[in-house]
């Protein structure tokens, strides 16, 4: 029987021709970049016939490939950034990115917090930094086809290694600010030695309505003992189609707690992947999303507790308006070795317009017998009976539907340890709910 092949989509067309264009100059290991998108390039974009992407066809989503954009020059970043809002008020040391590339001239190398180094990317791949050994912590992301492509293109970012208690925050700034439609694939390395604590911030955002294809990927490896605070703030431009993963790969007795909060992009997809390699390790992973139009926001994770006595917990909150499109994708995996341990995972919607749509999938992939794990996936309206109560108090409806969503999400972000992140979080659903209203 003849194979059957599908023909390539015009995006699809594109990603091949600008992968043989900038093979020849990206920097790094070539063969590398080349079985990268060989393993791409074999299925192509996922499709509705990908179990992973059923609710999320990102070959029919991405009509087109936008080119990768070349390195800005020191005064177009700086202004970009000027233009620059998201997570502004918060107080940290900024590590900003202008269209996909790290702004070195924006960071002052020589006064950076006591513990903590810092290592353009760019400059790494060129040279064979030793630190270039610890990308790809989570192996079977590899196989993941949005992993994929960052892995092809990757042309930019840092890495970071956190020695010992950090107490500034470190602020990851991603700014794209082409006037035209343009493609980025920036790669940051975080590297939290033993007994280690940070705080990292990181926002995503475009100055423009232009529709641009971000593709970054964050990769935390958190030694034994440490301790990671990490928020994440989409607030891309409304024809975004934003995609972003995060691996993790924790240590003995680590703890991490972390959120994705989406407020923007067209279309967004945020994978996480998760191992939990070190015993007595505890992940808290939340997120918080708001969309309404037709926007549609993915949240996809993987959790493996690789290792006994680990605890990990997943609290999604999506509130959808209009005819927007929410989808929620978890999995534990507990092989058969990962005895005593506590997983739990909950997914929760609330429809503000009948045209929404919410797509729940948790999963439990469990094959050790002493555990505690459960999931569950809840979809509906506001309260009548609580809407009544506050407007009964004279509370005209708006505001009360705005408390009411804001204790909803408020769950997920109550979380966030550092004030100025929380109180910029809050800000950022108060005004959603404002421009709603």
């Amino acid at each position: 029987m003849a194979e059957v092949k599908l023909m390539k989509t015009p995006a699809e067309t594109g990603l091949v021709q600008a992968f043989e264009e900038a093979r020849t100059v990206l920097p790094g290991d070539a063969e590398s970049r080349a079985k990268a998108f060989e393993l791409f390039n074999r299925n192509g974009l996922p499709h509705r016939r990908v179990e992973e992407f059923k609710y999320t066809d990102l070959r029919a989503l991405m009509r087109e490939a936008a080119p990768f954009v070349t390195k800005p020059s020191t005064e177009e970043a700086k202004a970009a950034l000027k233009n620059a809002k998201a997570l502004s008020g918060v107080s940290a040391l900024q590590v900003p990115f202008v269209n996909g590339h790290f702004v070195r001239e924006a960071v002052s190398f020589e006064n950076l917090p006591e513990g903590v180094e810092i290592v353009p990317l760019a400059e790494a791949l060129a040279n064979g930094h030793e630190w270039l050994a610890h990308l790809s912590p989570v192996p079977w992301a590899a196989d993941n086809p949005i992993y994929q492509l960052n892995s092809s293109f990757m042309a930019d970012g840092v890495m970071l290694r956190i020695v010992g208690p950090v107490e500034t925050p470190i602020h990851l700034h991603f700014v794209t600010a082409s006037s035209s439609a343009v493609a980025t694939a920036t790669r940051v390395l975080v590297l939290v030695e033993d007994g280690a604590s940070v705080t990292l911030l990181e926002s995503h955002e475009s100055t423009n309505g232009a529709g641009h294809q971000p593709n970054d990927v964050i990769e935390l490896i958190a030694g034994d003992r440490t301790n990671i605070h990490h928020v994440r703030l989409n607030a891309e431009g409304d024809r975004v189609l934003a995609l972003s993963t995060l691996a993790l790969k924790m240590g003995a007795e680590a703890q991490f707690n972390g959120i994705n909060v989406v407020a923007g992009a067209a279309t967004s997809r945020h994978q996480v992947f998760a191992v939990l390699d070190g015993e007595n390790s505890k992940a808290q992973i939340n997120g918080a999303t708001m969309i309404k139009g037709r926007q549609h926001a993915d949240s996809t994770l993987m959790v493996e507790h690789a290792a006994p006595h680990c605890e990990s917990r997943e609290l999604f909150k999506t509130v959808i308006d209009d005819e927007a499109t929410g989808v929620f994708q978890g999995k534990i995996i507990v092989p058969h070795h990962a005895q005593k341990t506590d997983g739990r995972m909950m997914s929760a919607a609330l429809l503000l317009a009948e045209g929404g749509t919410m797509n729940n999938k948790p999963e439990l992939e469990i094959f050790a017998d002493d555990v505690q794990c459960a999931h569950g996936a809840t979809c509906g309206q506001l309260d009548e009976d609580l809407l009544f109560y506050l407007m009964a108090r004279g509370l005209p409806k708006k505001e009360a539907e705005r408390l009411l969503v804001q204790a909803f999400l408020g769950e997920a972000i109550e979380f966030v340890e550092n004030e100025d992140a929380h109180d910029a979080l809050v800000a950022i659903v108060e005004g959603w709910l404002k421009a709603r209203a």
